[in-house]
């Protein structure tokens, strides 16, 4: 074959992969919501992925496809959701009929009836999506652009005598350019009586199965991959989603009689639910709004991809996320010192301080006098150009009989808890807490809260509390409660810096993932740990979305080799640390007196700060993994985002004690570069490499000692 013609078909080929991959282009097509089938199908799509839901004689989704590898992910047809009102159960929505449950095909669908006791398609409404709760960003922010797309509401009612008056409605939102669906479940309380809200279900999918597996259970085989499910009901302090998210349940189909496994027991059906229950009485006229959940159809089962498929959904749909300012945690609220600490943090181009626990600092005392002396200070960071935030502790401590949360097997405040003793949120005590804080911020300014053990999940069997009215309303009480702090933070501009999974609901920064213990082993341990840290944390989270930790004094015990200070004396041990956080995108909590303590400690700090901000475009971009710390050979990440001049950016270390030269392979597909590709190490001179049909190139990096380097894609 001519080899012309073949280096033209290979050049069609990049051509028809860049414009179709949604990670590296734009995609032009917005979405929408429309009938279709002579007025038989409502569809939603934005041309990447597709959901039909067929609403006569009731309505059910019939297809939920990813359009680009045409994977349909609905085998069986069920209801759009479950709920259970005053102790009974009911279907919303629901098709009947389907006699073979491994595929579904179109014209099967004619057939299916309605069942007269579940809630009945009665209306739909078409509009654009509004957001969840008021954002207002005060801080470098890598997107200020709120997701846009259609939303689309099917709403239900009953022809039960018991439930008249009462509407069930079924959210529904699409965005544009990313392959997610949105969905929640309200209930309009218009009977005329209270209504008791036992539970909710908002997602039931009968999807494919993902293994063949004859015999096993459900709990030991794998569960759909391409199918990822976030839900804003998820907490426990893992920092990570799937150890977090408390709501998303895979379960059996008994129904599914022709499946490979034996017992009927493969994991091949989805709900979506809190574990606990609802259990609470809504009044009349009011209207109970349920979890969200969004669903991302995945095109991969590549780890990198997906992983790069959910930071974008992140950073598309929760902007917030990608806040990063940069901040210092400072140990003391002496009121000279903390002012020295903010002049350190203007002059080498700091952005925020943070008064950290161990500091002094009370955010629930709300008193004249202690409100006065921090706006007092944070008046003066602000005259600065310098945000000033504080840290306080809600779980993990014991308050007193009365307001702790109470076990429902014993009836005491000794087990119920997630760290042992802890308050309930909706005791006294508890709503008088979110009291404080709220008058705490609003009058002396705070710009930050650095929240720890936010609520983490805990039960109450309490009926004493006024914020809930027994165990089964607990757990949901306390989390709407959490929920609606962290949203009145946000629209106060208020950054967020939690241990917990509220990302959906505005929270900004978790921990990267780290044993704080280890800050007590020798400075050469913490940096090999730190970057195995930062290589493990980032599979998932963006950069932006973790914190790391730096001890500028002890911390956690240790000896003199695990700090920093005297500063001075540590200055490549301290610059190297900084480069490696600042060089992943992440901030760390730099903890102790000061930035710096003599004039070539300061010169350090800002000339890592102005490298920093010079490239910080790229470094809060997403990383690809290129290989992890192991203290034996070379290691290191790189940042990519096709929109930038800088294409990427590499971070490679020598944990070696003698310098080496490395050949180093660079996967540039993600950078959006397809032919060629300038590169050049550090401020030196551009390299022109032409791309091989991996689109990657292999380049000559030199390493000092236990050093480190960093190289520029264009």
């Amino acid at each position: 074959m001519n080899r012309l013609f073949v280096s033209f078909l290979f050049s069609c080929f990049f051509t028809q992969v860049f414009a179709q991959d949604w990670l590296i282009s734009p995609i032009a097509q917005k979405s929408e919501v429309k009938v279709v089938k002579n007025g038989k199908i409502i569809e939603l799509t934005n041309g990447l992925i597709a959901r039909q839901i067929q609403i006569s004689p009731n309505a059910a989704t019939v297809s939920f496809k990813n359009l680009g590898t045409n994977e349909q992910f609905v085998r069986s047809v069920r209801p759009e959701a479950r709920v259970t009102l005053n102790g009974k159960t009911y279907n919303v929505g629901g098709l009947y009929g389907q006699k073979e449950h491994a595929y579904l095909l179109e014209e099967w669908t004619n057939q299916f009836t309605a069942n007269a006791t579940d809630f009945q398609f009665a209306r739909h409404e078409i509009t654009g999506i509004k957001p969840h709760f008021n954002w207002k960003p005060t801080t470098w922010t890598s997107n200020k652009n709120l997701p846009t797309g259609k939303e689309l509401v099917l709403y239900f009612t009953s022809k039960n005598a018991e439930l008249k008056g009462v509407e069930v409605a079924v959210h529904y939102e699409i965005f544009d350019g990313i392959p997610v669906i949105d969905k929640w479940v309200t209930i309009n309380n218009k009977s005329g009586n209270e209504l008791k809200i036992n539970q909710v279900v908002n997602e039931i999918l009968a999807t494919p199965e993902e293994e063949s597996a004859v015999v096993g259970k459900p709990e030991k085989m794998r569960k759909p991959q391409k199918l990822y499910i976030e839900n804003n009901f998820a907490y426990n302090n893992a920092m990570r989603y799937e150890l977090s998210d408390q709501a998303t349940h895979w379960k059996i189909d008994s129904s599914y009689t022709s499946q490979v496994n034996y017992n009927y027991e493969t994991p091949c059906v989805v709900e979506v639910y809190p574990s606990l229950g609802v259990g609470i009485d809504l009044p009349i006229n009011e209207v109970y709004k349920s979890i969200r959940s969004y669903e991302l159809l995945l095109d991969s089962y590549d780890r990198e991809r997906n992983g790069l498929a959910r930071r974008k959904m992140y950073r598309t749909l929760f902007p917030w996320t990608t806040q990063n300012p940069i901040f210092m945690h400072l140990i003391s609220t002496d009121p000279e010192k903390v002012k020295s600490v903010i002049d350190q943090c203007a002059e080498t181009g700091y952005e925020m301080v943070i008064l950290s626990f161990g500091s002094g600092l009370n955010m629930e005392d709300a008193s004249e006098v202690n409100i006065h002396k921090f706006k007092a200070l944070a008046d003066y960071a602000h005259s600065k150009g310098i945000k000033l935030g504080g840290y306080s502790l809600f779980s993990s401590r014991r308050i007193d009989d009365e307001n702790d949360v109470i076990d429902p097997v014993t009836g005491l405040p000794d087990k119920a808890a997630f760290f042992g003793h802890a308050p309930c949120l909706a005791s006294k005590w508890g709503i008088n807490y979110l009291k404080s804080l709220k008058k705490f911020i609003a009058e002396t300014g705070f710009d930050l809260l650095e929240h720890d053990g936010p609520y983490p999940g805990d039960i109450c069997a309490s009926t004493k509390h006024p914020g809930h009215k027994g165990l089964d309303d607990s757990q949901w009480a306390q989390m709407t409660m959490q929920k609606e702090f962290y949203q009145w933070l946000n629209g106060r501009g208020v950054y967020i810096n939690a241990p917990d999974w509220y990302f959906l609901d505005g929270s900004h920064k978790i921990a990267l993932g780290y044993r704080e213990v280890n800050f007590s082993l020798s400075r050469q341990q913490q940096k090999i740990l730190n970057r195995q840290n930062i290589y493990d944390g980032l599979w998932d989270k963006t950069p932006s979305m973790s914190w790391g930790f730096v001890p500028l004094t002890k911390y956690q015990g240790g000896t003199a080799d695990a700090v920093l200070e005297p500063l001075s004396e540590h200055l490549t041990d301290y610059k190297q640390l900084m480069m490696q956080y600042y060089g992943a995108g992440v901030q760390a909590c730099y903890r102790g007196p000061r930035l710096y303590d003599t004039e070539a400690t300061k010169q350090v700090v800002k000339e890592t700060i102005d490298w920093y901000k010079k490239y910080r475009d790229i470094l809060n971009s997403d990383i690809l993994h290129l290989r992890r710390p192991d203290g034996r050979d070379w290691d290191g990440i790189m940042h990519i985002n096709p929109t930038l001049k800088e294409k990427g950016f590499v971070m490679v270390y020598n944990p070696l004690k003698e310098a080496i030269t490395r050949k180093i392979k660079l996967p540039l597909y993600y950078t959006g570069l397809s032919k060629e590709a300038m590169i050049h190490t550090q401020e030196g001179k551009s390299i022109k490499y032409i791309l091989d049909r991996n689109y990657d190139v292999e380049i000559t990096v030199n390493l000092p000692a236990e050093g480190y380097t960093w190289v520029v894609i264009e």
